[in-house]
């Protein structure tokens, strides 16, 4: 098989694997639609080049973050009658993850994006 084809092999998995999140997780959805809205203000807003780029690394490790605890998530409930007693455990402590990054995402685009919307609301 060919390199190519192989990678094509290889990302149609890694989509089937977005769109099962999208589908199945409701707090995917609700990260993508934050995404894609922090994405549309990259453009509305004229951003140095390092602002777009933290900007960009902050969307992709909520989101990535995300899929890793549902990941886990998923795991742990096929092992759970085994190991009950740690299951919660490591199911909070993959959320806590997600939930420090998002909070990280939301400070860090209010450092950046506030200035504007300020203006915005000003006028």
């Amino acid at each position: 098989m060919s390199i190519f084809k192989r990678l094509h092999i290889s990302v149609g998995h890694a989509w089937d694997g977005l769109l099962l999140a999208f589908r199945q997780e409701f707090s995917f959805r609700i990260q993508v639609v934050a995404a894609l809205a922090a994405g549309i203000f990259i453009f509305l807003f004229p951003l140095s080049r390092a602002e777009r780029s933290l900007i960009v690394l902050a969307i992709g490790s909520v989101l990535v973050l995300e899929l890793l605890n549902s990941t886990i998530e998923r795991f742990v409930d096929m092992v759970k009658p085994r190991v009950y007693e740690y299951a919660r455990h490591v199911k909070d402590l993959s959320a806590a993850a997600v939930l420090v990054m998002t909070v990280t995402a939301v400070i860090l685009a209010a450092i950046i994006f506030g200035p504007y919307l300020t203006s915005l609301a000003r006028l």
